[in-house]
């Protein structure tokens, strides 16, 4: 039997998705989902474009709290709209079906395929490098060492939601503890006096104003993913609670180790080495560790499954709404009869990014969505701002100044004009793969005269295969 089989109790109870996720673990599956491989290997960008040291660590702080300005409205989102979902859900109550189901389609066949399969890759790159190191890795075994890497999480998501959140919480230490390798011998060469690379930290004479917008878009990016615990809000306990405390903590958290692990880099590299460092953290590493810096790759290799882990946990549920409200088929919104998951939502992103991961080309695709994925979050965002005056006497348990939501509302669309700006190619090639969602709604949604005999034939079919029914109410 397996480890991660529920107990007979559980399999007796109701068959539906239980409110599991605590306080714990909705800052286990924010902060294990935010810090992904970005911050041991290349915060470079950020550098390069702000022009200086300090401007740098001034970008990370002012991206962090422009995160947190969109974290807290999708908290007030998640208390008054206790839907699971996320982006779809919120954007299917503010603008209605046809919006939710052109982000809904975009998110299935594009972004998250690309975004899984390349976290994914990285996770494989850093899982193999202690076993090849100093030669380079077949590319093949990579690929291998993904699949096998992303198999086992959606393996994971498809036995126990219990294990899956006990296992990001693992993960999420891990990634702290990674952090905390950085952090303080960092600290300690900062105490030691070791500060001649923060002489001159504000230096005007390399900043270039045109330049500082790239640096905000590469920060932004980093914190990205504080959005997930809404993809569960209807497993969580206590939502009026445990959601705005677990993104606030979560948030604040990462904020001050993105800020302190960017200070322990600079205590032992210049601006220019790390400019020229392939893997920060592994430079970071050889300098002040030694033999010890063959960790490094473990603790990158563990983030990235943290990330691969919660991403396929919150995203599954989105699927799950949309079945639930027509826009995917049926099965999609069944649970599993003894592992109360829902498997069939789960194996939904698994043939596309598996396809992805052998034969797409995943970073231009992800070129094509960043300006995609902003232009919606910040239309959920303006949703809120919507709400408010079309709705004002929803309950609102958790209500965020309005100055929050608007300027993160400028922050997002700032972005997209900056991509339409910057890559007018790739960004049209993003809006064309949008665009494919109005044949898409017509096609599957909006016209009614489907074979149903077929549907139900299908739907039969997979409900037996995967053991799944629907929910009981």
């Amino acid at each position: 039997p397996s480890i991660i089989s529920e107990t007979p109790e559980e399999d007796k109870k109701k068959v539906e998705l239980g409110k599991k996720v605590t306080l714990l673990r909705g800052i286990s599956i924010i902060v294990g989902i935010i810090i992904g491989a970005g911050i041991f290997i290349s915060p470079k960008g950020i550098l390069k474009n702000s022009g200086s040291v300090g401007m740098s660590l001034v970008v990370w702080i002012a991206c962090g709290v422009l995160s947190l300005f969109g974290a807290l409205s999708y908290a007030e989102l998640g208390t008054c709209i206790k839907k699971s979902g996320g982006h779809y859900t919120y954007m299917l109550e503010a603008f209605g079906p046809q919006m939710a189901f052109v982000r809904l389609w975009i998110e299935l066949i594009a972004i998250r395929p690309a975004a899984m399969a390349v976290i994914s890759l990285a996770f494989g790159q850093y899982i193999l490098e202690p076993l090849f190191m100093p030669c380079d890795i077949p590319p093949l075994a990579v690929k291998l060492a993904t699949a096998i890497g992303l198999t086992s999480v959606l393996y994971l998501n498809s036995m126990s939601v219990t294990w899956t959140a006990r296992i990001q919480i693992f993960l999420t230490c891990s990634k702290l503890l990674a952090l905390a390798v950085i952090i303080v011998p960092g600290m300690y060469q900062l105490f030691k006096g070791e500060t001649k690379n923060f002489e001159n930290a504000f230096d005007v004479s390399a900043i270039k104003l045109s330049e500082i917008p790239l640096a905000f878009y590469s920060g932004m990016y980093a914190y990205s993913g504080w959005f997930y615990l809404n993809f569960v809000t209807e497993e969580v306990e206590n939502v009026e609670r445990t959601v705005p405390l677990a993104i606030f903590i979560s948030m604040a958290i990462v904020t001050t180790c993105y800020v302190l692990t960017n200070v322990a880099y600079y205590t032992v590299m210049s601006a220019e080495e790390l400019l020229d460092s392939q893997a920060v953290a592994v430079t970071f590493a050889e300098k002040m560790l030694g033999k010890f810096s063959i960790a490094v790759p473990v603790f990158v290799a563990l983030s990235c499954y943290g990330s691969m882990n919660g991403g396929v946990f919150a995203l599954s549920r989105m699927f799950y709404v949309a079945s639930r409200e027509g826009h995917l088929p049926r099965v999609l919104s069944m649970v599993h009869i003894r592992r109360h998951t829902p498997l069939a939502a789960v194996l939904t992103l698994y043939p596309l990014t598996m396809l992805q991961l052998f034969v797409g080309d995943i970073y231009n695709l992800l070129n094509f969505m960043s300006f995609l994925r902003w232009l919606f979050i910040g239309l959920v965002v303006l949703g809120l701002i919507y709400l408010r005056f079309t709705k004002p006497d929803l309950p609102r348990p958790f209500k965020v100044p309005l100055f929050f939501p608007v300027v993160f509302c400028i922050t997002c669309f700032l972005m997209v004009f900056l991509s339409l700006y910057a890559d007018p190619v790739n960004t049209g090639i993003g809006c064309g793969i949008c665009l494919t969602s109005i044949p898409a709604y017509f096609m599957f949604i909006y016209f009614e005269n489907r074979p149903k005999w077929l549907q139900q034939i299908l739907g039969r079919t997979l409900q037996i295969i995967l053991m799944v029914v629907p929910p009981e109410k």
